[in-house]
């Protein structure tokens, strides 16, 4: 049988599937917010423009062949446009694959498919309303054959037999309603104070700007309200507890676990780390996400990690939390147990989801670290917010994002905000005028003086890289948890491992003969090279024009060409030969942005300045230990000569910097220096012998003069003992460098070595079971 609604090119071959009859799920008012797993900012459609029922002008509306990553994607995308025109969703029939019983067909359709059963002899308690009509608006989708077959529509029904909902009532539609994640904290803790339901929407129709904005009735809230007394991990709450004893038995110093309220209580939030992710946290500790994915994909857990990136690029985990309960005494308390397992070292930076409570929590327990909104969730919002606005201006979304990611200057942003609400009629929306208020938490022009570690976004990437992507699912239940947690930490490791020895044994292609490349191909781990070099090809395309030369600092115009009217300004201080560019990538990113490189190459800086070089994202990234001998060494009174080279250029260009300020000042500064010079001559004189007295009339002088001698005598040879000591310690300290670097690179080539032979066993395994 072939589905006559596609073209035979995209059907599936049922004999190869080996298809079942088809399935009839309970759907009994299960609308789609029953079975929906994923928030509709997750969906990702990749059009097929050559089919020729696509619409890739409108990709809001479904058309036959469009594509998406998964079935929760289709089903997602499909209630997002029912937002859009007014109407709910519901999932109704499914098709099994005979192999392995996974779902390969589904239906989706309006809540008001069909009519409701009413079985004979049936007296009703209560008398329900008439929901169901008849109307045959839908789609099917489809997946493609082979493991990683996409998912694609193959039939699609537009018209309903029955009215639309309008904008301002759309939220009332089941499918449409979600109490969400900044509401759960708000409920949580008003809740906690004792507030009743009708108090407590109140206080969010107030904060939301009206009822339309809320997103969910009074009834909601209530149900909500009802369940966060009993949440609970329940049944599985024992696994999790066997595996943090297990783990605390076998790392008792370094596997940090605790729960809040009563200990291995079932409906408190528990938080954990084990000694790798404390470790890691000493490495790249700088910048921290606080992932709580949970809560836009309607996760059955409420796992959150906090995460960072390593010297890859890489997510790196540095602990875990459930949180049953989101209000913000449960924030505080899971920062602050978090902040104990991190040896009350603070971060920089907090990237943590749009919330008002969240950040109250951010403000007590950490007042010094930048925190930041998570733009994924903004935008997630966005989507759930502006829904209507969407609906009659598809391209408002994409214009907002390039507003935000694309705006290279305060003034830019500003202007084309202003532009943009006041295009599309948004001056007096409430929300949006709150996110404005908030735009230095989210919007990255004002978040580039602060290092944030994140690579994508450099020039307005939109991607997000979840540490648990595709172990921590929406389906993931708490008895599987465990499981699919040590998945991802065991995957994670091996990519780490996998890009560790990519890099000790893959040579980076060069693509300038400059020696700055070929220095920093040698200092970064290849991810990091990578972007650093797309940084510097790219300064072929820029002019820097120097503007002003006054005094110390130099100012330059750096344009690329053909967009001179698109230009940064790099200030460079001669003295110090650092430099700072108006875009902040460095700042933001800790790479060298590819308009301070554009002037480097008009100055004839040839390599790339130390203080450019961030550890982080180099190959030494976790040499803690020759850190603090250069730190030791640093600090020592007995330093190299160039060291105090170093030391004293650098206080003396600072001195000049200060004396060249104005006439006056520089008189001093003359004089002071003319002085300081003549002291340095006279130290570099060499001292006169002592003299001896010949008065025969004056023993007691010349018993001094003796005593003297033998004091200078005994202190010269002590100095020579002291000189030699300190140049055998200087010795070992390089002997035991050397030692400690060769112990981290065999380390490494160990594990990548034990790595391989692991591989090679699995693929040897697996022939031997094939034959």
């Amino acid at each position: 049988m072939r589905n006559r609604n596609i073209p035979p090119s995209m059907d599936l071959d049922l004999e190869a599937t080996g298809f079942e009859s088809e399935e009839e799920e309970e759907d009994d008012d299960d609308e789609y917010d029953d079975e929906q797993q994923q928030h509709p900012q997750t969906y990702n459609i990749i059009n097929i423009p050559s089919s020729s029922h696509s619409n890739p002008n409108n990709s809001t509306e479904p058309y036959l062949g469009m594509e998406f990553d998964s079935e929760l994607s289709a089903r997602a995308f499909y209630n997002a446009y029912a937002r859009r025109i007014g109407f709910s969703t519901r999932v109704s029939v499914c098709l099994r694959s005979r192999k392995d019983s996974s779902v390969i067909r589904r239906r989706v359709v309006c809540s008001r498919e069909g009519f409701r059963r009413n079985p004979e002899n049936h007296d009703p308690k209560r008398h329900r309303s008439v929901t169901r009509v008849g109307c045959k608006a839908q789609i099917t989708v489809k997946k493609r054959g082979g493991p990683l077959g996409r998912w694609y529509i193959s039939k699609f029904i537009k018209d309903h037999n029955h009215d639309l909902v309008p904008p301002d009532r759309v939220h009332n539609l089941r499918s449409h309603r979600r109490v969400n994640g900044a509401a759960r904290s708000l409920i949580d803790t008003l809740h906690a104070a004792g507030m009743g339901a009708a108090e407590v929407m109140t206080v969010l129709i107030k904060e939301s700007g009206g009822i339309d904005n809320v997103g969910f009735t009074k009834v909601d809230c209530q149900n909500y309200m009802t369940s966060s007394s009993k949440r609970s991990l329940g049944s599985g709450s024992q696994l999790v507890f066997d595996f943090l004893k297990k783990m605390s038995e076998e790392d008792p110093s370094g596997f940090f676990y605790s729960f809040q309220g009563d200990s291995e209580s079932s409906s408190g939030n528990i938080f954990w780390a084990d000694a790798n992710a404390r470790k890691n946290y000493e490495y790249f500790g700088d910048a921290v996400v606080f992932d709580m994915a949970y809560r836009r994909g309607r996760f059955k857990v409420p796992f959150a990690p906090f995460t960072g990136w390593n010297h890859h690029g890489q997510p790196v985990l540095f602990g875990c939390a459930l949180m049953l309960n989101e209000s913000e005494a449960s924030f505080v308390w899971l920062f602050t147990t978090w902040l104990q397992a991190m040896y009350g070292r603070y971060p920089v930076s907090l990237t943590t989801d749009q919330d008002r409570i969240i950040h109250s929590a951010v403000l007590q327990v950490f007042p010094d670290t930048r925190h930041r909104f998570s733009k994924w969730d903004v935008f997630g919002e966005v989507q759930e917010r502006l829904i209507d606005v969407s609906g009659v201006h598809p391209e408002f979304e994409s214009e907002l994002r390039r507003c935000v990611n694309l705006s290279e200057t305060v003034d830019e942003f500003e202007s084309s905000w202003k532009s943009l609400v006041g295009r599309y009629g948004l001056l007096d929306n409430e929300w949006l005028q709150l996110m404005y208020r908030n735009r230095h938490q989210w919007v990255p022009v004002y978040l580039r003086d602060t290092f944030f570690g994140d690579l994508s976004a450099i020039h307005g990437s939109d991607t997000s890289n979840s540490y648990f992507d595709g172990f921590i699912t929406p389906t993931t239940t708490v008895q599987t948890l465990i499981k699919q947690y040590e998945k991802g930490i065991a995957y994670r490791y091996e990519m780490e491992v996998k890009e560790d020895y990519d890099t000790l044994n893959t040579a980076p292609d060069l693509r300038t003969p400059s020696p700055m490349e070929k220095q920093a191909a040698g200092l970064y781990t290849r991810k990091i090279f990578a972007r650093f070099q797309e940084e510097l090809v790219e300064t072929l395309a820029y002019a820097a024009t120097l503007l002003d030369d006054a005094r110390s600092q130099a100012t330059y115009r750096v344009a690329k060409y053909g967009e001179e009217n698109r230009a940064h300004f790099v200030r460079f201080n001669v003295f110090r030969k650092k430099a700072s560019c108006s875009c902040q990538m460095f700042e933001f990113a800790g790479l060298v942005c590819r308009h301070i490189l554009a002037v480097f190459r008009v100055i004839n800086v040839l390599t790339l300045p130390s203080h450019y070089i961030l550890k982080r994202w180099t190959r030494n990234a976790k040499s803690i230990l020759l850190d603090k001998g250069a730190r030791e060494l640093q600090n020592s009174v007995e330093e190299s000569y160039s060291a105090r080279y170093d030391s004293l250029s650098r206080e003396v260009m600072s001195y000049v910097e200060m004396g060249s300020e104005s006439v006056d000042i520089y008189g001093v500064a003359r004089d002071a220096l003319r002085e300081a010079a003549k002291k340095v001559a006279d130290a570099k004189k060499p001292r006169p012998a002592p003299v001896q007295s010949t008065s025969d009339n004056n023993e007691n002088h010349e018993s001094s003069q003796s005593c003297d001698t033998d004091q200078d005598k005994k202190i010269q040879e002590l100095t020579t003992e002291l000189e030699g000591a300190r140049q055998r310690c200087e010795s070992y300290r390089q002997n035991l460098f050397s030692l400690l670097k060769n112990m981290e690179e065999q380390k490494l080539k160990i594990s990548v070595k034990a790595q391989s032979v692991r591989l090679n066993l699995g693929n040897e395994l697996v022939a031997e079971e094939s034959k």
